[in-house]
């Protein structure tokens, strides 16, 4: 009995060390860091959808149906009913998944097809598929690079960029955010290397996921000539919509099939489901089958993603009205949020990031626009650089104009609210309102921000300029009987 007992402590040993050491690490480590990021204003709650992803969505524990303009869906397709019935399909023909990588019997007919239709959309030789765009990103410069070469990059570039040029062995330099004389800089330092075989590689997004900034590529393609570089662009926020008919970057500045590797995703314009590729010369394609390592070790995209990216492209080819409609809403929503003092960055692009600055006043306001049923979200530190807070709004070919309207409005109300926005831009007049009762016209005008007195007609007053001032004059009935004007 005894040697029993010493049997069961011995065996019970090891796991309350085990536990004691987890314990040690939790409380020591990972909560006192969880709640530095709640203290800094900067924790991100995961607000559930329970609605398919479209321009108007519900949300869990809100009840009325929100306006969503926070989704990578560009060309409104994620709910599609031809990419639906494309994705189901292809469930039904070529089941769930392959329970296996590509080169050991994860390749179906449909694979194929698609890598063959993404070169062709590309004007390019070859594609190849990976489970996501992060994936492609981390197997691109691991497998083209050694250590005598060299990747040059511009500094805001997306984090999987960034995470796959930290897996290759070849030298790093960084440019400053689309600065041409600090990339020229870097490409004369990388000269002085003795290897005249060596690559240089620029890599870049195409378009700027948080700043929407697009990439000066015909000025990068000529220092890249110049000093004799390849260049790597990352599509994911520009294929499918940006261009005269949604080839990306390179259409939108006239320059289809002068790039040399392009990476995208299949996870946002094209269907928004998952899924991302590489799309070059065969022989790099054909490296990439042979080395890179994501596409080795990770299963294959399952054929109802492949189904409905298909569908996709069909649909982008056959309706070349898409790309133009995103962006004629994106220019009306620039203008009007500008109009009103908000300052947005970016290009002509429907990333339009509202900046805020501050971490808890993003956060905050991203709440009170949720009060008035839009859905937006804003993001901090670590997504973005510390003090450089906003709300990134994305605005979708699926946004009617009434829609885009709601939006700003709520933006108005909620810059006032907060005291936000610089109004000095936005005097209004309101003759709708003459004849009206001055309490419910007080009552709605408040709700939009405004401060509101309500004066006697022919009483004294002095000239008021704050915008966000209004005075309503009334009769004895309590009356409006002007045209209320604020400021």
């Amino acid at each position: 009995m005894s040697s029993l007992r010493f049997f069961l402590v011995s065996t019970q040993q090891p796991s309350i060390r085990r536990l004691s050491t987890l314990t040690q690490v939790v409380e020591k480590r990972l909560n006192p860091e969880l709640e530095s990021i709640r203290q800094a204003g900067t924790w991100k709650n995961e607000r559930v959808i329970s609605t398919s992803q479209s321009a108007h969505i519900k949300v869990e524990r809100s009840p009325n149906k929100l306006l969503n303009f926070c989704a990578n869906n560009y060309l409104g397709l994620a709910n599609n009913s031809e990419i639906i019935a494309a994705s189901k399909n292809a469930l039904d023909e070529y089941g769930s998944g392959l329970s296996s990588v590509r080169f050991i019997c994860g390749t179906q007919t449909i694979h194929k097809q698609l890598e063959q239709r993404i070169a062709k959309f590309h004007q390019r030789e070859d594609a190849i598929l990976y489970i996501s765009c992060f994936d492609a990103n981390a197997g691109i410069f691991e497998t083209l690079l050694k250590e005598q070469d060299y990747i040059i990059s511009d500094e805001l570039n997306h984090a999987s960029i960034i995470d796959g040029i930290r897996l290759c062995k070849a030298k790093r330099l960084r440019y400053k955010h689309k600065d041409m004389s600090d990339l020229e800089a870097k490409l004369q330092e990388s000269l002085k290397g003795k290897d005249e075989n060596a690559i240089r590689l620029i890599a870049t997004d195409g378009v700027f996921s948080m700043d929407g900034t697009i990439a000066p590529l015909p000025d990068i393609k000529r220092l890249a000539d110049k000093y004799k570089a390849l260049v790597f662009v990352d599509e994911c926020h520009a294929t499918g919509f940006f261009g005269p008919t949604g080839r990306g970057t390179e259409e939108h500045f006239g320059m289809t099939g002068q790039i040399d590797i392009i990476n995208s995703t299949l996870g946002k314009a094209l269907g928004g489901a998952a899924g991302g590729y590489t799309t070059g010369p065969k022989a790099l394609i054909d490296l990439l089958r042979q080395r890179s390592r994501p596409y080795l070790f990770s299963n294959t995209l399952p054929p109802a993603i492949v189904g409905s990216a298909m569908k996709a492209i069909d649909l982008i080819e056959s309706d070349t009205s898409l790309p133009g409609r995103v962006l004629e809403n994106a220019k009306y929503f620039r203008e009007e949020m500008q109009a009103l003092g908000f300052k947005i960055l970016g290009d002509a692009h429907p990333i339009c990031p509202v900046m805020l600055g501050d971490a808890r006043l993003a956060s905050q306001f991203a709440d009170e626009m949720l009060k008035r049923d839009i859905y937006v979200i804003g993001f901090s530190f670590p997504v973005v650089p510390k003090d450089r807070a906003r709300i990134r709004v994305q605005v979708s070919a699926a946004h009617s104009k009434a829609d885009l309207k709601r939006c700003i409005d709520a933006f108005a109300q909620v810059g006032r609210q907060l005291k936000n926005i610089n109004m000095s831009n936005e005097r209004k007049t309101w003759p709708e309102f003459v004849g009206k009762d001055a309490n419910e016209v007080e009552s709605q005008l408040k709700a939009e921000g405004f401060n509101v007195e309500i004066k006697e007609d022919g009483s004294p007053c002095t000239r008021d300029y704050r915008l966000d001032r209004v005075r309503l004059f009334v009769d004895d009935n309590n009356k409006i009987v002007r045209a209320p004007t604020n400021g």
